[in-house]
């Protein structure tokens, strides 16, 4: 089934009495999330209408406003008024962050799982999970939680039949297509292949989120040696993330 995308002719959805929802595509797309994170900024930036709050999906942006000093119908006319953008080929800039990986081992006990599901080697696995940037669609399911698509699809591979209860933080998982970090100690049924000694969510931080909607998320493998070491940096706060703004 094709999806249908209408960036030019969005669907605007009242969802209670202070929130629009903006509904690019029916199913996921690249170019409507695009879409979703050009409206998003649009709209945090304009100086027409107050806006509360913007909440990006993978097709779709939640805009909350207080009702009290605006309308829906002022949001949805300001968000008509946004320019026209997405696709991958837009041109727009976009933010790229680095995420060190520490693959396979204690670290990463299923990848043996993707390497079998795939018929390839557990270093083809690292080399193939790694080699691309992938699109940062949305946060959900918790805190700081990075869906992330465009994940080469050879090493696909569904979550696992009986989920654990407990993951580490900074696991890195694999679900059908997608590929996610976990950000905190949680339960979680995706197949981990590796994890990251970076803090995904720190609730205490300014921004308390280290990835965004709409980043690119390329992974970097690394030894067992500089996981630790990255690790000791971030616990006293040394660590910089490489984070870069590339078209």
């Amino acid at each position: 089934m094709s999806v249908a995308v209408y960036i030019d002719e969005p669907k605007y959805l009242n969802a209670g009495e202070s929130c629009v929802v903006i509904e690019f595509a029916d199913e996921i797309d690249r170019g409507a999330n695009d879409a979703v994170m050009n409206l998003k900024k649009y709209l945090l930036t304009q100086k027409n209408v107050p806006v509360v709050e913007c909440l990006p999906t993978y097709r779709s942006l939640a805009v909350y406003f207080d009702p009290n000093m605006t309308s829906a119908v002022a949001v949805i006319k300001e968000a008509q008024a946004a320019p026209k953008l997405g696709g991958e080929a837009s041109g727009a800039p976009h933010t790229e962050i680095a995420i060190p990986v520490c693959y396979g081992g204690e670290y990463g006990p299923d990848i043996a799982n993707v390497a079998e599901h795939a018929g390839i080697s557990e270093e083809e696995v690292v080399k193939r999970h790694s080699a691309k940037a992938c699109h940062c669609y949305m946060i959900g399911f918790m805190p700081g939680f990075a869906y992330l698509g465009g994940m080469d699809e050879s090493i696909a591979t569904p979550r696992l039949t009986n989920p654990r209860t407990v993951i580490k933080g900074g696991s890195v998982g694999i679900a059908g297509k997608q590929t996610g970090i976990y950000p905190i100690d949680s339960p979680g049924g995706w197949q981990l292949i590796g994890r990251t000694p970076l803090r995904l969510f720190t609730p205490e931080a300014s921004r308390p989120t280290l990835i965004e909607a709409g980043y690119e998320v390329r992974f970097v493998p690394v030894t067992e040696e500089e996981y630790k070491k990255i690790e000791a940096e971030v616990a006293v706060g040394a660590y910089v993330p490489v984070i870069t703004e590339a078209i």
